[in-house]
């Protein structure tokens, strides 16, 4: 029966035919650079590639410091190293210890061509860029049905906004009919009068990728109505697409968080802004009820009934004022009056005639005051408290009036 070898003896045996062999421990390689990816380790994995097959190549972080420019896709170099079998994978591989840059690929210089002429066409000019709505509701995907790119696209859109409507355009996105395909699917979508789209595919080497480089898909792309998100790749690739989109995203995933607004986000948002709106709605509401008393008060100050009842009350108040002035002066008249009528009534003759005495008036009607005022044989009349004497006069006694005269030079000298 012959032997049986495990897996690790048999890798081990291949490592070590590759190491006994003098060719293969020190090589020279040419080919274009593809799938070229800068590790956070500073290893640089890539693969070398012509027109028949590929080569895995590796350039460990200790041997990049003879490396004067940075790998990148389509470039043409040279690679010397060796060829050695990494035996946890059971594979082969050339490992990486000097690479010269030989020229630019075929797939590169045609990139480059293409580039060129489309920016001078202005395909690629700002002027051009539609912007991408903030709020959208439909959104249009062309990209594979199946595989990473979709599903990455479909969960964030979930997560995001349940709300929005996805349409699915399932097309070729390598191989020689994806840019047609791509193409049908754009100009397809855009008929619908959809919000926004997103053109794109996962991560791949520049062949897996070259039908968004395209010029059949960057003209369906510029003459697009509806605005544009291309989503070629990972962030370190770009694509012919990426310029004339309207916008570049670097992933498939990103451009769903380009496209699609979060719904809680904007929910928060306008709670915020219906409270802010509350407060100002009830801030100018206080606002202008301050003002609205004020004015109601300024025109209450200025209310022609109210300026007419305080003209009616100040008449009132000097009508009273007048009153009690006139009861004043009354009260003090009525009491000058009543000394006067007093003083009067004290010199009154009938006030005399009271007390016993009368008053005496000749046949003039005159008040006889001394004897020399009538004569005998006179009429005269005596006017008492009950009534009237008619009397005559039978004497005068002449003497009694001399007395009085005498009485009253003896008071003036005394």
């Amino acid at each position: 029966m012959a032997s049986i070898y495990s897996v690790n003896q048999v890798n081990s045996y291949i490592k070590n035919m590759f190491a006994q062999d003098f060719l293969l421990n020190r090589i020279s390689v040419r080919g274009e650079i593809s799938n070229c990816k800068y590790h956070t380790s500073g290893h640089i994995y890539f693969t070398l590639k012509d027109g028949t097959g590929t080569l895995s190549a590796v350039m460990f972080s200790s041997r990049r410091k003879g490396l004067s420019f940075a790998l990148q896709e389509g470039q043409q170099v040279v690679v010397t190293g060796s060829v050695e079998v990494y035996e946890r994978d059971g594979k082969y591989q050339l490992y990486a210890q000097k690479v010269e840059l030989a020229g630019q690929g075929d797939l590169y210089e045609r990139y480059r061509r293409l580039l060129k002429e489309l920016e001078e066409m202005g395909m690629f000019a700002p002027e051009y860029k539609q912007p991408i709505p903030r709020y959208a509701a439909r959104v249009g995907v062309v990209t594979a049905g199946t595989g990473a790119a979709i599903q990455d696209i479909v969960n964030i859109t979930r997560r995001r906004n349940p709300y929005v409507q996805l349409i699915l355009y399932p097309a070729l996105v390598q191989g020689d009919q994806a840019a047609a395909s791509i193409t049908a699917g754009i100009r397809t979508l855009d008929a619908m009068g959809l919000d926004v789209l997103i053109v794109g595919r996962g991560g791949g080497s520049m062949e897996d990728l070259w039908a968004f480089n395209e010029e059949l898909v960057a003209r369906a792309i510029f003459d697009c109505s509806t605005p544009v998100i291309s989503a070629v790749g990972h962030e370190t690739d770009v694509t012919i697409a990426d310029y004339v989109a309207d916008l570049r995203a670097p992933t498939p995933s990103a451009a769903a968080e380009l496209a699609v607004f979060d719904y809680d986000q904007f929910a928060g948002q306008l709670a915020a802004y219906k409270s802010t709106l509350e407060r100002g709605l009830s801030w100018q509401l206080e606002r202008r009820k301050t003002r609205l008393d004020h004015y109601r008060l300024r025109l209450k100050l200025h209310d022609p009934v109210r300026v007419l009842n305080e003209k009616r009350q100040h008449l009132d108040e000097m009508e009273e004022q007048l009153q009690q002035i006139l009861k004043s002066q009354i009260l003090t008249a009525r009491h000058r009056l009543a000394l006067a009528g007093s003083r009067l009534h004290g010199l009154s003759p009938l006030a005399k005639i009271s007390k016993g005495f009368g008053f005496l008036t000749n046949k003039a009607g005159r008040r006889i005051e001394r004897v020399g005022d009538v004569k005998a044989g006179e009429p005269m009349t005596v006017r008492v408290t009950d009534g009237t004497i008619r009397a005559v006069v039978t004497e005068i006694d002449e003497h009694q009036q001399e007395r009085n005269k005498q009485e009253e030079s003896d008071g003036k000298i005394n």
